[in-house]
């Protein structure tokens, strides 16, 4: 897999001290885990905090990508702390790559740091790709997460999706039609299937990047989080 360039980050907004977006580490199970936190305005207080898992740590994968970067914008907008983070080897993150099975406690320690910073909220888990398929994974077995984001879910690429069964929270999926890893029939397939609550959005024409179609991801995501899903738990 061959992923598309990054945007380039905007400066963070300080409002006596505040940041809208701030970059930090913080610690994981394999040492220093990188990250950004995209906070709504001071004068809108958090109502959910969500960890937003990027694809493939081999393939290029990393925090900076366009659609993680659209999807922790999209949930900005709804009032939600968002935090990317580099999985282990990637960028200034310790560690390496573990086959998705460290990953999965990467995310956990994610989720750890936002409720850390944002006690009692809410907690959403997101991903995109083989970060998709790391977090249906951590959100089956851990019950702090209230909802849950899939982004170009890689049907082809998974060992199993048996995970996505086990799952009982509100969740979107947004997929292209023309996704190379789970196109439109596939995933429509695969999703009918399951229980609910859940959304899916597919995206007539766009490919597992969303490549030229990132504007409808956004909106996607953005609608969804402006029902509260997590409150329907």
């Amino acid at each position: 897999m061959t992923e598309t360039p990054a945007p380039i980050e905007p400066e963070a907004i300080r409002v006596s001290g505040f940041k809208e977006t701030e970059t930090f580490d913080f610690e994981g199970p394999a040492g220093r885990i990188e990250a950004i936190l995209n906070q709504p305005a001071q004068s809108t207080p958090a109502r959910a905090a969500a960890v937003i898992c990027h694809a493939h740590p081999l393939h290029g994968g990393m925090m900076h990508f366009k659609v993680i970067f659209r999807a922790a914008k999209a949930l900005q907008s709804q009032g939600i702390a968002s935090l990317r983070f580099n999985f282990r080897g990637v960028g200034r993150s310790e560690g390496s790559h573990d086959r998705g099975t460290g990953e999965q406690d990467d995310a956990r320690a994610a989720l750890s740091e936002m409720a850390r910073r944002f006690p009692g909220l809410p907690l959403i888990l997101g991903g995109f790709s083989f970060g998709a398929a790391m977090a249906v994974k951590v959100a089956a077995t851990d019950d702090r997460v209230k909802a849950v984001v899939i982004l170009g879910f890689p049907i082809t690429r998974v060992d199993s999706t048996a995970d996505l069964s086990g799952l009982r929270q509100p969740r979107l999926f947004v997929q292209g039609s023309d996704d190379e890893f789970g196109p439109g029939h596939a995933i429509r397939q695969m999703v009918a299937g399951l229980p609910e609550p859940r959304r899916l959005e597919v995206i007539e024409g766009a490919d597992h990047f969303f490549t030229g179609r990132l504007d409808e991801l956004q909106n996607a995501i953005q609608d969804w989080a402006s029902t509260l899903p997590w409150e329907s738990r």
